[in-house]
């Protein structure tokens, strides 16, 4: 599979020309647009070459690159979605899980979309949503949408089927999107579980999480299906919400992965897969409680093996391994090809080395039900103070920053804060919140 941009700039490097363009330091294979390096959102040369190669490997109608990351594909596709639900002469109404990213939140308390949260909480980062209860939706007067919103795989690694969902989103006109930015190495596995193959019309990926691609390095993806006014639209849309100075570092590297892909990479990744699965088995025999079922994922739930996870997390630590993430009640490790069977043996040999204690039987607070007193975009635009956490009950939340990491929001903006809600900012560390004035 051919490489158009990482040709070029070995060809510009090669001249080892005098440099009066951006960037600053003027040095390596950071450019910017000079004649041949084509514009990001505006591709008609090497960019679009490139993306077009992905798309082939995706299966997609159309691939575009990001350099910032699903961020801005998440903007870009709440963006299309009001589009077609103009095209429609409707007002968008989003359906989506509680537990979207906090981008999410933002741009649509910027688009000013109508919101119905669908799902069932089980935790702050899980959401399950029933096929039945979303056809009940969209046959109720008045609460049919014009876009489903979900997040597969979650941060946990839990993911949903979105196969009958996206049949009921069809059957009623409406787009599915598909937040899978941690999912973008599921096109290259057996059974068809990535986004697109299970009918998402719009999907993101953030190549950075899960490939050999520099941070910041993503897709938006249209599939087949998904309505070509949209896809024609996607650079506009892209353009709306991304820097004019794109990094072509991020650029070409999304352009190198795409010949490991066509190359030995997905065998690399299946190999990897079956390695954690081993360790996932080896795991769970030992008595260790494992949460999800993406397979390059390894989320514990160590309470149940008398851990928690601060103290999981020092332990790794003590022996140089460095997990993506850890609160109250997991522990989420994140692996790729790039981890050695080796390494992978070190961290199975250290897990099954530590001994079980008594179970901690503690449980984290259950999903706020808040009061919506504002839309997002109402409370977002509203002059608004920073308060003591504690001191905030009956407040109007005024930020979606209000968040636990990873992201996800506890309150949405526009919500009223109760006990509920204070019991979860205690929980997950939150001392300060913006309140509306």
């Amino acid at each position: 599979m051919t490489t158009p941009i990482c040709d070029f700039v070995r060809r510009y490097e090669a001249l080892r020309p005098i440099r009066l363009h951006m960037p600053g330091h003027k040095r390596g294979t950071d450019i910017t647009e000079i004649p041949g390096a084509d514009v990001l959102y505006a591709a008609q040369g090497i960019i679009r070459e490139s993306e077009e190669n992905a798309a082939a490997l995706f299966h997609s109608r159309r691939t575009l690159y990001s350099a910032e990351g699903s961020s801005l594909c998440i903007r870009a596709m709440l963006y299309l979605a009001q589009m077609h639900a103009a095209l429609q002469g409707r007002r968008a109404r989003i359906a989506a899980g509680r537990n979207a990213h906090r981008v999410f939140l933002e741009t649509a308390a910027l688009l000013d979309p109508e919101l119905e949260w669908i799902g069932e909480s089980g935790s702050l980062l899980q959401c399950r949503v029933d096929p039945m209860a979303l056809e009940d939706l969209f046959r109720s007067p008045g609460t049919a949408p014009t876009a489903v919103y979900l997040t597969t795989p979650d941060y946990l690694g839990n993911r949903t089927d979105l196969q009958p969902i996206a049949e009921i989103c069809h059957r009623h006109g409406a787009l599915l999107l598909a937040d899978n930015a941690h999912g973008a190495y599921l096109r290259f596995l057996p059974g068809g579980e990535h986004p697109l193959t299970r009918g998402a019309d719009l999907c993101c990926d953030s190549a950075h999480k899960t490939l050999p691609v520099l941070t910041g390095g993503a897709y938006l993806h249209f599939s087949e299906g998904c309505p070509p006014a949209l896809a024609e639209m996607g650079e506009r849309a892209m353009a709306l919400f991304a820097s004019t100075s794109p990094s072509y570092q991020i650029l070409a590297s999304l352009d190198a992965v795409n010949r490991l892909l066509a190359e030995d990479y997905p065998a690399r990744i299946l190999e990897t897969a079956d390695r954690v699965g081993k360790m996932k088995t080896a795991l769970i025999r030992k008595g260790w409680r494992l949460v999800g079922t993406e397979p390059l994922k390894l989320t514990l739930a160590p309470k149940s093996y008398g851990w928690l996870s601060g103290d999981l997390a020092a332990v790794l630590r003590e022996n140089s391994i460095y997990c993506e993430f850890f609160d109250e009640d997991y522990l989420v490790m994140m692996v790729s090809p790039e981890n050695s069977a080796e390494e992978l043996r070190t961290v199975s040999r250290l897990l099954l080395s530590l001994p079980r204690r008594s179970a901690i039987t503690a449980l984290p607070p259950a999903a706020a039900k808040p009061e919506r007193v504002l839309t997002p975009h109402e409370a977002l635009m509203q002059p608004f103070e920073s308060v003591p956490a504690e001191k905030s009950l009956g407040r109007i939340l005024a930020s979606p920053s209000v968040s636990c990491p990873p992201a996800v929001p506890i309150l949405v903006c526009g919500e009223r804060i109760d006990e509920q809600a204070q019991e979860l900012f205690r929980y997950y560390g939150i001392t300060k919140c913006d309140v509306v004035k």
